[in-house]
């Protein structure tokens, strides 16, 4: 039977600096509110910043986060974090990504539901689906506007539904849109379809067991019943022994879901220091047997979920393989951190960050079914030899990139995500003893493969820089130039500024075209 693997956390707890002096969130708020509110004026009497959260890491620095606010409406993407030394009390750096504004006036032209209306149009859907307006301030191509970021959620014919949409709060137009859709205590015994006999938690109840693990935030998987809407239902189990390793029963695929939870749970907790995907001890749920012969998984914010399609039994298996719940569920590590916005080059981070953590949890695990790799994804194919991604040369499918060039930005954020998912392997392995990763120099107007040597690091060292990175450094806005400034400071902080992995960061980001410049 196989056990869950623990790891010693590498990284000291909040609470244990709680514990070892005063109020440590309070020592920061109060540190960084001079530099916030100086920052503030100078962009204008209407900007004022708000804190939103406050990070303790295990180095003894905090990280404020402020959401920018204009004439008391948020500006999207508009933040600043002020990292602050806990020991002398002072603000070491600050992390600008604010917009400067031009007046505008806050009375919206049209309401909420007009601009509803609006968004439903301009996807094509029915107006049957939920949609829910916030007004707030956008920047488009240099102009700002009032507008209204509308989220429009629900399930028609053709799928699961999550959108968001920019509408004009003047003028009614859509400036800017994309899909939301973030894709692909009572021991028990589990028999999943891709990661065979496995230690489950369950709940247990006066008759008999659910698959709610309380150890773990109540995370929780319920069957969907191939039906798209609804809430499903929660498995349960006379004797706490959960699937037969076949599809025949639908537990089955509940057990791969409910196991890849509980790994990723372990994974950032152990590794990271992070207790739930938000960091408040709160657990996500998975809904399984999603709509009929649905080829995808996929995270919302919206119901703080994983979804996972049974997929066709043709070409693909179920969607729950162990990576794919680790990026899943990652998005939410992402959405409650950094927000990287799910289109353009942040929208490729994103999609990176994913892969990334959904590899690393594969590779903690150390589950013989399921080895660790640097592909997405393997596990879904009934062929056997087919991924949905490489990191290691992510050209193979055709369309993602393996380095970054100006228009990376306009791919899929499936595709652009490309170029992190190559910098990582680089990062992680390096390009000694024969890889298979190409590096890549720029000749004038085109890419060609290079020959960049980078020492690699090691998965552990990479991740711990990656996942600084992306809770201290990145903004909603952050782009790959951001990206390669975001991880030369975490493995600064982590290592050293003259370190041999701040030298490897800043080599595997050339060997992927990314020098710092926008």
């Amino acid at each position: 039977m196989k056990k869950l693997v623990y790891m010693v956390a590498v990284l000291t707890s909040a609470a244990m600096l709680l514990a070892q002096g005063p109020d440590a969130r309070q020592v920061a708020l109060n540190a960084a509110r001079a530099t916030a509110t100086a920052r503030a004026t100078a962009l204008g009497a209407d900007i004022a910043l708000t804190p939103v959260d406050v990070l303790i890491d295990g180095v003894g620095q905090a990280h404020v986060r402020y959401q920018e606010t204009y004439r008391g409406l948020p500006v999207f993407e508009g933040q600043a974090i002020v990292h602050v030394d806990l020991g002398s009390q002072a603000v070491v750096d600050t992390t600008d990504a604010l917009l400067a504004i031009d007046t505008i006036d806050t009375r919206p032209g049209i309401d909420a539901s007009n601009a509803n209306s609006r968004a439903l149009e301009h996807f094509g859907l029915p107006p049957g689906l939920v949609a829910t307006g916030n007004l707030l301030i956008a920047v488009d191509r240099g102009a700002a506007y009032l507008a209204w970021q509308v989220w429009v959620s629900g399930d028609d014919a053709r799928g699961p539904i999550d959108r968001v949409a920019f509408v004009d709060a003047r003028g009614g137009r859509v400036f800017r849109s994309w899909d939301n859709l973030h894709t692909a205590s009572s021991p028990g015994t589990g028999n999943g379809f891709f990661n065979g006999e496995v230690v489950l938690t369950a709940n247990s109840k006066t008759t008999g067991f659910e698959l709610r693990d309380p150890s773990r935030g109540n995370q929780y998987t319920v069957d969907m019943n191939n039906k798209q809407g609804g809430n499903g239902a929660i498995f349960t189990d006379a004797d706490n022994v959960w699937g037969d390793f076949t599809l025949s029963s639908r537990q089955t695929v509940g057990v791969d879901a409910q196991y890849g939870t509980a790994v990723t749970w372990d994974y950032y907790r152990n590794v990271h220091g992070r207790t739930g995907i938000a960091g408040n001890g709160a657990g996500a749920y998975n809904r399984v047997h999603y709509g009929r012969s649905y080829n995808n998984a996929f995270w919302s914010d919206s119901c703080f979920c994983m979804t996972y399609g049974d997929g066709d039994g043709r070409t693909f298996n179920p969607f729950d393989s162990l990576d794919v719940a680790g990026h899943e569920m990652s998005h939410g590590v992402t959405s409650t951190t950094a927000g990287l916005t799910y289109s353009g080059e942040s929208g490729g981070l994103n999609e990176a960050t994913s892969d990334i953590f959904g590899t690393m949890v594969e590779f903690y695990a150390e589950d013989s079914n399921d080895v660790g790799d640097y592909l997405i994804g393997e596990k879904l194919y009934k062929n056997g030899t087919s991924a949905l991604r490489s990191m290691i040369k992510p050209s193979a499918d055709g369309v993602s990139a393996d380095c970054w060039y100006a228009g990376v930005g306009s791919l899929n954020v499936h595709y652009s995500s490309g170029v992190a998912n190559h910098f990582y392997y680089l990062l992680a392995e390096g390009t000694t003893n024969g890889s298979p990763s190409p590096t890549c120099v720029r000749d004038n107007t085109r890419l060609a493969t290079g020959t960049a040597s980078v020492g690699g690091i090691g998965k552990l060292n990479a991740a711990k820089i990656w996942y600084r990175a992306l809770t201290v450094y990145m903004t909603p806005s952050t782009n790959y130039a951001g990206a390669r400034t975001a991880t030369v400071k975490a493995a600064a902080d982590l290592y050293g500024s003259a370190s041999a992995e701040a030298a490897a960061v800043s080599a595997a980001w050339a060997a992927v075209n990314v020098t710092g410049q926008p």
